[in-house]
């Protein structure tokens, strides 16, 4: 996961999960979108160690807009007539203005942890055939190991995510575990490019940890734990660290 190299920007002709398309309407002549499949995302409180369960992982998203920022600005009109009126530079030649583009790109590029993020469990609504809370109850397992019966996952409630491009429907669950559920190590499908560690947040340092802005996370982890403050700390009778 700390580790990437070999990038390359090419167009996105096809995909299982996002499709491109442009609308046109009165209210704006025409937007962009990407269509996606809707999601479910749970909240996963451990009653053993009292902790939550997280995911970790590397989004090419995040990455690639930490990418675009650390690379080198382009010269303003007043940097431009500066460098035109300074001296004239001996001709390099065309090969070694290849080698030193190259090492210039990747001596801007971010490491790899500029892409990773803290997540609630999540999933595509993929599986027609099954309901929201078996899709949820499968990505627990996947992800995390836990194997949760259906009937203990609790919908928080659902909303819609990322509005300006994809306007998905986000579907929130929370569900309690203990270590007698843990069936499995977690950590996605491989051989669907995934790369997940499971992460574990003391609930004594969830508040800390949701406004702490040095940590990369998702809005549904801050709004989980609020939610988690309001409605289910008083159970558990354990500060939350607000």
């Amino acid at each position: 996961m700390e580790q990437i190299n070999n990038i390359k920007v090419v167009p996105c002709t096809s995909s299982n999960y996002l499709r491109p398309f442009r609308v046109h309407y009165n209210q704006v002549s025409r937007y962009s979108l990407i269509a996606r499949y809707h999601l479910v995302s749970v909240l996963i409180f451990n009653t053993t160690s009292h902790c939550f369960i997280l995911v970790k992982q590397f989004r090419p998203a995040v990455y690639m807009s930490e990418w675009e920022r650390s690379k080198p600005k382009p010269l303003q009109p007043a940097e431009e007539e500066s460098s035109e009126a300074a001296p004239a530079e001996p001709k390099v030649p065309e090969e070694e203005k290849a080698g030193e583009t190259s090492e210039e790109t990747s001596s801007h590029q971010p490491p790899a942890s500029a892409g990773v993020t803290y997540e609630l469990c999540a999933g595509l609504v993929d599986k027609p055939n099954l309901s929201l809370e078996e899709i949820a109850r499968q990505e627990v397992l996947e992800e995390c190991g836990y194997d949760v019966p259906v009937a203990k996952l609790r919908k928080i409630t659902s909303y819609r995510s990322g509005v300006g491009v994809t306007g998905s429907k986000q579907t929130m669950f929370y569900a309690e575990v203990s270590e007698e559920n843990r069936v499995g190590e977690g950590g996605g499908k491989p051989q669907e490019g995934e790369l997940i560690e499971v992460v574990k947040v003391p609930l004594h340092e969830a508040m800390t940890f949701a406004f702490d802005e040095s940590i990369p996370k998702t809005m549904g982890v801050i709004f989980s734990f609020i939610w988690f403050h309001s409605n289910m700390s008083p159970k558990y009778k354990i500060s939350t660290n607000v």
